[in-house]
């Protein structure tokens, strides 16, 4: 057998022998050839004595990693009615060859595998968890596909309400039969039980039968599960409701037999009721689960189905799905924008909050952006697609939050243990405890009553819903508000952020310069003519300070003059003759190399150098005009978001390559704690693992190829959406605009959403661990009442509910304000 892993945390050849000596010591491995560059071990071995799994290890023992090529697919999931069902398709999956990771969400119904496709086909996948006793399908989530999912949803909803109102319908008159004669209600004598018991336990079975025949499901399913080894929530409804129906049949059998006492021994109530009172619950489940995927949902409707495009020189509306890159998109006031891509003509507003969150419109002119599913406010433009199907910005926050919702949280591990061994347990404790009643001297009917409500009031439901339906709602809310949380994990990790470090460009700044100051050396010019004089010698330079000082002579409309005889001094800064007078402008050193005395300017100077900001000195036929300072400029928010963080208990640190001097410049104006200065953009992920060293859990946000090593090593990464792509890949969590409030937005996510989990969970448990021994008989034996199957029925239906509705409070968050 050959095979091929990719190997990570090599630096050289050493470690590449290091990793062929590992791989070569195993039992069963004829070869093994290490390509550095390619960072790929390709071995030779016999199947029969050792496995993949045994050379990964080895090679993890020499240091290193060792990985398949695996791929990720998502399935949905049918038939899964608790957190018994989820364990059990994990359970099935994870035991195939070549399977790396599988995670079950019930509140999303799908699967997410990471496997290997060289010993793993989607039919073994999907013939696993057949055999668990479920069906797996493709999963193809597609604005049509979401339109058919809603479309299955809601007639979902609908035959739940169905079954629940005939079941109501043919339960409440068997109720009033069977228990109303206790209670003083007269009953024509044809079925009264004291004058024909028989006709009375025959309307009963016939009432109930139907009742049975609506909640077939639970039984198909409730047995094919238990019979399979798979116990679920399903198998304790159908093992309760069954018992009772069965006793009665027997009881009913004996009634013909003229035994007219046993009429006081019929259950057909109890098992109509359960299943009645189960169906309404699982009516309300289906509902609030609706609610919970909503977020997705308004994000795949906004993507339009149709485009105008310019082709052969006229005008065509064709399907979305056929506009490809470099075509030119006609979008007229009103309209949604098809895809993404470069403004090439026309001026308009764009209202953007769909992806970032920000109400205002964001105005546009040729060159610059478009993003899919925006809306076009007042202006007909043109644009050049750049970016269609899945590479869209929309697409990807698709996928983001898809795979968010699907992926699961650290604090839903115990739940999921737990849920493993519930329901055999369950089955177990029903016996023992109906069995205990009736050798400890209590009646058949008494042992029997204890056994069903046992079985039914145990709920693994609320168990498996607690934590992804409040990871669904928590993920969901943060896409509304432009933060996009790309995992569970991710979710989770945020609320317990110790320290928090910023990187200093783009992120705390604009990572924009821009002319913050001019003094002049004297009152020959204004700063107006000085400007002027700047940016006419600077016009057509590509350096940022000099693209900086023209922009800001463009911003207030100054005429600029002609340059003649440029001459770039690297290092220092430039000559040129300007309507006959000849210009410098750079800095000291330039200066200096003309002898020209800054004396006049120093302390002006000084104080603007002390402050972070870079000098360029303007001269003119030998004399000092004066200087010009340029910054990168710090954002709005910047400062209040990290007051507010610090606040909440977070240290903030401050990241950059700057000098120190401008470094902490920047940090006294934003109050930052701790400042990292002078760091090379290959020594960020170590600055961040020092922090980590300490023992902090430290989040990282940048936006910059440079920060992507330092995102992906911190806890938690947090990537700037205006940033590269790059950086959003590596990161955590994407913010969608460049306002650092959103990091408060993150971080009080999660403290909402964790704290949302932990209750539902609290409930989930707390349910359980009380309602399992009340309908043990616990308080029966100390003189208190003996719990109804019925009421059981009713209470495990509650608590599903309840969690459900619990999670839905998320979708009332709002971002913390200033």
């Amino acid at each position: 057998m050959e095979k091929t892993l990719n190997v990570e945390g090599m630096t050289c050849a050493a470690c590449a022998k290091a990793v062929e000596r590992a791989v070569n010591k195993l039992p069963g491995v004829d070869e093994s050839n290490v390509n550095l560059a390619t960072e790929k071990v390709k071995v030779v071995y016999d199947e029969a004595a050792v496995s993949v799994q045994d050379i990964q290890d080895a090679v993890e023992k020499a240091g290193y990693k060792a990985s398949t090529d695996s791929v990720v697919k998502s399935f949905v999931i049918e038939g899964m009615t608790c957190a018994s069902c989820v364990q059990a398709v994990e359970r099935a999956t994870r035991k195939l060859p070549g399977v790396a990771e599988s995670n079950v969400n019930m509140a999303t119904e799908k699967m997410v595998i990471r496997y290997d496709p060289s010993v793993l086909a989607i039919s073994d996948i999907k013939s696993a968890v057949s055999d668990a006793g479920y069906e797996a399908h493709d999963d193809e989530s597609t604005i049509d596909s979401a339109d058919e999912d809603r479309e299955k949803k809601q007639q979902h909803i609908k035959e739940m309400w169905r079954r629940f109102w005939m079941s109501a319908a043919l339960t409440v008159p068997l109720l009033l039969i069977s228990m109303g004669h206790m209670f003083g209600m007269p009953l024509p004598s044809i079925i009264d039980p004291e004058i024909n018991h028989t006709n009375f336990a025959m309307i009963q079975l016939l009432l109930t039968i139907p009742v049975m025949i609506l909640g077939a499901k639970f039984f198909t399913v409730g047995f094919r599960t238990l019979f399979k080894g798979h116990p679920n929530m399903d198998s304790l409804i159908a093992l309760g409701t069954s018992a009772a129906f069965v006793y009665s049949l027997v009881v009913t059998a004996f009634m013909f037999a003229s035994d007219e006492h046993a009429a006081d021994n019929l259950y057909y109530e109890s098992a109509a009721v359960i299943l009645t009172l189960i169906t309404l619950g699982k009516y309300f489940e289906a509902l609030s689960k609706g609610k919970t995927s909503e977020a997705i949902k308004k994000l795949m409707g906004m993507a339009p189905k149709s485009a105008v495009v310019f082709r052969d020189g006229e005008e065509r509306e064709i399907s979305v799905d056929e506009v490809e890159v470099g075509d030119i998109v006609v979008v007229k006031p009103g309209e949604r924008m098809p895809v993404d891509g470069i403004v090439t003509e026309g001026t308009t507003s764009v209202d953007e909050s769909m992806i970032s969150g920000e109400s205002l419109p964001s105005d546009k002119a040729p060159g610059d952006a478009i993003v899919g599913a925006s809306i076009n406010k007042n202006g007909a433009i043109r644009y050049r697609a750049t970016k269609v199907g899945k590479d869209t910005v929309l697409a990807r926050i698709i996928k983001l939050v898809e795979d968010a919702q699907g992926s699961k949280a650290p604090i839903a591990r115990l739940a999921d243990i737990i849920s493993a061994y519930f329901v055999p347990v369950v089955i177990g404790l029903a016996l023992i405890s109906g069995l205990a009643w009736y050798f400890g001297g209590q009646t058949a009917v008494f042992a029997l009553t204890i056994t069903i409500s046992v079985l039914v009031i145990a709920c693994p439901c609320a168990l498996g819903l607690a934590t992804p339906t409040a990871i669904m709602v928590g993920t969901g809310k943060g896409a509304e508000h432009g933060v996009l949380i790309k995992s569970g994990e991710a979710l989770e990790t945020t609320h317990k952020i110790q320290t928090i470090v910023f990187d200093k460009t783009g992120t705390i700044t604009e990572g924009k310069l821009k002319v913050t100051d001019i003094v002049l050396a004297d009152s020959t010019l204004t700063e107006e003519q000085l400007l002027a004089l700047a940016a006419s010698a600077e016009k057509g330079s590509e350096h940022p300070i000099g693209e900086a000082i023209v922009e800001a002579a463009a911003k207030k409309g100054l005429l600029l003059g002609k340059g003649e005889a440029f001459k770039a001094i690297p290092g220092h800064g430039l000559e040129v003759e300007i309507d006959g007078r000849k210009v410098s402008i750079g800095n000291r050193k330039l200066m200096a190399s003309q002898n020209i005395s800054l004396s006049v300017l120093s302390e002006a100077a000084d104080n603007l150098a002390g402050q972070g900001k870079s000098l360029m000195f303007i001269a003119a036929d030998g004399k000092l005009a004066g200087a010009i300072a340029v910054a990168d400029t710090i954002k709005e928010s910047s400062a209040l978001a990290i007051r507010r963080l610090q606040k909440m208990g977070i240290e903030v640190a401050m990241l950059t390559g700057d000098n120190k001097l401008t470094a902490e410049a920047i940090a006294k104006q934003v109050g930052v704690d701790r400042v990292l200065s002078e760091v090379l953009p290959e020594d960020k992920a170590d600055e961040v693992k020092k922090l980590q060293a300490e023992g902090k859990v430290v989040a990282m946000v940048g936006d910059g190829i440079n920060d992507a090593p330092a995102l992906a090593q911190a806890d938690v990464g947090i990537a700037i959406g205006s940033g590269t792509d790059v950086a959003m890949e590596s990161a955590d969590i994407v913010l969608m605009r460049s306002d650092l409030m959103d990091v408060l937005t993150a971080v009080d996510l999660s403290k909402s959403t964790i704290k949302n989990v932990k209750q539902n969970l609290f409930w989930a448990f707390a349910y359980n661990i009380l309602g399992i021994p009340v309908a043990m008989g616990i308080l029966y034996l100390f003189g208190g009442p003996l719990l109804s199957p019925m009421i059981a029925g009713a209470a495990m239906s509650f608590s599903s509910v309840s969690v459900l509705i619990n999670a839905l409070r998320l979708k009332s968050f709002k971002p913390a304000v200033a």
